[in-house]
This record gives structure tokens, C-alpha cells and sequence, in this order.
């Protein structure tokens, strides 16, 4: 395994992540608390979106964003980013014929400008035109709003929008989506429900997307432009965006991971399901759930610094998310379950040698 490309546990970054897995971390948030009892008020924890409730969505985009550490506009615009409904999600909280003025008062004429702008200007379109490449000279993008009306996003907000595009498709994005929403961002409405009704049976089996993790570090990589680079500060994710994530990589390392999920490995010895899920970690190396469960299985051969390692490099992995990645359980359960594997990994002792004790184990204090 000394060929694996695993990451070091940036303090700093895990010292950002911990009070996040609070569930009132976001009213502890001196920007965001004053507004969160208004976007409740509108229901938002009674609909439904994607991998869970429209609250769940808006909290978890404003997470990533907030341990990303943007400025106030740009978590404002997480947590409200489809208030005002957008060409995707019929879910409008605020009607912008008659309430943006009561969203500005809230929230200030700027922050409620990037709202208005992110729910009405074309996001397909946006999305598109990033991942082609076409940001001009001076980093502005030219599109058109949801009615078909030309409107240019000054440098400032084509890097906000961007960021907070990546921390909404983290979010949500499974296996279910890419079935039915395949392709994006191009148009796909040639596929009937009656004709393809399996893919249409939510929430599925609920793997990982293939795909979509390879978008995200597209549009990652489109910060690196020199006229967008250094205006926000730069999402940890991707070695801080600077590294690519083929598509082919992507698409495979998912299907290896699935694979041992799915127990389709010899289950007698784990030989075969850790070379399996050791290739998948070199096609990507970004996300923590494949390295995760490649530490639970060193563990179960007693390979201790190896479990050590990969369980360390998961945790730096989901520390720099912010989300999960496989949408089976939250981001918090997925980084509590990696600190009690690495706990184990450093202290053998800690680390039950029969299964029905692997119900009991707990994080001792003063462990990472």
C-alpha cells in the first residue's frame, strides 16, 4: 500500500470540521443564524430533496462552504440559494415579484443581489459554458436568465457561483440522479417514465455517482483562471483544486468501491476485496469512504500502520468535504465511525477482535 496516493491530516482544516458536526453549528454562525429561523418558517424541513429534506440540502451546502471558509455572501447565497425557485427545483420560499425586498432587508442589498441572480440566471447554461472553457479574459461569464434575457456575471460572481455550485452537487448528488438526470448539464428528455420506470424508483440502490465527482473538479478547475484565481479563498478539495480527476478514473474508482459494498469480492479471505477497493483509491484519491473502508479491512488482517495511514488520509478527506460522498449515511456518521477506526488502528487494544463487540466501541477522549 506505500503506493498510495493518501493525504495528511491538516490540523487547522480538522480544527474547522469538529464543531461542524454539531448540529447548531449554523446557530452558532454569527452571518448565517439571524437567518435561519426565516427560511424555517417556509417549511423547508418538510420537503423533500434529493438525498433528504430541502433543509438538509440548504445546511449541508452552507457546511462545505462555511468550512471552506467563504465570506458571509457566499454562505448566505449556500443557504439560500434556490429560495426563490430555479429552472431545477420548484421549490420557490420567497416569490421575487414581491419579497426580494423583504430578503434584503434580512440579509443586505449584495448578498440578496447573488441569490436573485444564482435562482434566476441559467444555471444549465452556466454550468456549461465553465465546464467548456468559455470564461472571458476578465473572468465575467455572458448568459441568459431562466426567460430567455442576456445577463453578464462579473468576475466576483462567476467564482461564488462556481463554489457554491461545487458544494451543491456534493450535497446531493447520488446514483438516483444519474439515472434520471443523466448527462447533465445537457438536456436529457427523450427517456419516458413508463419505459424506463426502475431508474425512476427513489431513492435506488443509492450508490455514488460515477460521474459527477468529475464535474465538480472541472469546475474546481476552473478557479485556476487567472482572472478568478485569488478572489475567494480556494475549496481544500482536489489538492485545492489544482489536481484533475479524469472522468474514466472517476467512473471506475466508484464501481471498484461499490463492488466491495456490494460484497461481489471473495468474502472467505479480504485479499481480493482490498486490492480491489487499493486500485480504486489510485483512480481517486479525493474522497474519504473508499480509504475508509480500505482501513476496516486492514484492521481485520491486523496490518495496524496501514489502517493507521488510510483511516488518517479518509479523515483528512472527509474534513476537506464537508459532505459524504456515499449518501447511505450523513457526513458526521461517516467521520465519527473513521475517528474510531483510527483510534483502533493506533491502539490495537481499542480494536474488538470479535464482531458482536464492535457494537460497543466509543471515541476516547483525547483521540484525533
Amino acid at each position: 500500500m506505500t503506493d498510495l496516493p493518501l493525504h495528511a491530516l491538516d490540523p487547522d482544516l480538522l480544527a474547522r470540521a469538529l464543531p461542524l458536526l454539531d448540529d447548531e453549528w449554523l446557530a452558532q454562525d454569527a452571518d448565517l443564524a439571524p437567518v435561519l429561523p426565516t427560511v424555517l418558517a417556509r417549511g423547508v424541513g418538510q420537503d423533500w430533496h434529493k438525498a433528504g429534506t430541502f433543509r438538509h440540502h440548504l445546511v449541508g451546502v452552507a457546511r462545505s462552504l462555511a468550512l471552506w471558509q467563504q465570506p458571509r455572501e457566499v454562505r448566505l447565497l449556500g443557504l439560500l440559494h434556490s429560495v426563490y425557485g430555479n429552472a431545477f427545483v420548484d421549490l420557490v420560499k420567497f416569490d421575487a415579484a414581491s419579497e426580494r425586498g423583504r430578503l434584503r432587508a434580512l440579509i443586505g442589498d449584495a448578498a440578496e443581489e447573488q441569490v436573485y441572480l444564482f435562482c434566476t440566471a441559467s444555471r444549465r447554461e452556466f454550468v456549461q459554458k465553465v465546464l467548456a472553457g468559455q470564461i472571458e479574459a476578465d473572468g465575467s461569464v455572458a448568459l441568459h436568465t431562466n426567460a430567455g434575457e442576456p445577463v453578464t456575471l462579473a468576475p466576483g460572481l462567476v467564482a461564488s457561483f462556481i463554489i457554491v455550485s461545487m458544494a451543491d452537487t456534493i450535497e446531493q448528488w447520488f446514483s438516483w440522479q444519474d439515472d434520471i438526470y443523466s448527462r447533465f448539464p445537457a438536456t436529457n428528455d427523450h427517456r419516458p417514465q413508463p419505459v424506463h420506470w426502475m431508474a425512476s424508483l427513489w431513492p435506488g440502490p443509492m450508490r455514488p455517482s460515477g460521474r459527477m465527482l468529475h464535474q465538480i473538479n472541472a469546475l474546481g478547475l476552473a478557479l485556476q483562471h487567472p482572472a478568478l484565481k485569488g478572489l475567494l479563498p480556494m475549496p481544500p478539495v482536489f489538492d485545492h483544486c489544482r489536481a484533475a480527476l479524469p472522468a474514466s478514473d472517476d467512473a471506475a474508482a466508484a464501481s471498484l468501491y461499490w463492488s466491495v459494498i456490494q460484497q461481489d469480492q471473495p468474502l472467505v479471505d479480504p485479499d481480493v476485496a482490498t486490492g480491489v477497493l487499493e486500485q480504486g483509491v489510485r483512480l481517486n484519491p479525493w474522497v474519504g469512504e473508499p480509504q475508509m473502508v480500505l482501513a476496516q479491512l486492514y484492521l481485520s488482517a491486523g496490518r495496524h500502520a496501514d489502517a493507521a495511514r488510510v483511516a488518517e488520509s479518509a479523515l483528512a478527506a472527509f474534513c476537506a468535504w464537508g459532505n459524504a460522498w456515499d449518501k447511505r449515511v450523513q457526513w458526521d456518521a461517516w467521520i465519527a465511525w473513521t475517528r474510531i477506526l483510527l483510534q483502533g488502528a493506533r491502539d490495537p487494544a481499542l480494536w474488538p477482535e470479535r464482531l458482536d463487540k464492535l457494537n460497543n466501541v466509543a471515541l476516547r477522549a483525547g483521540a484525533t
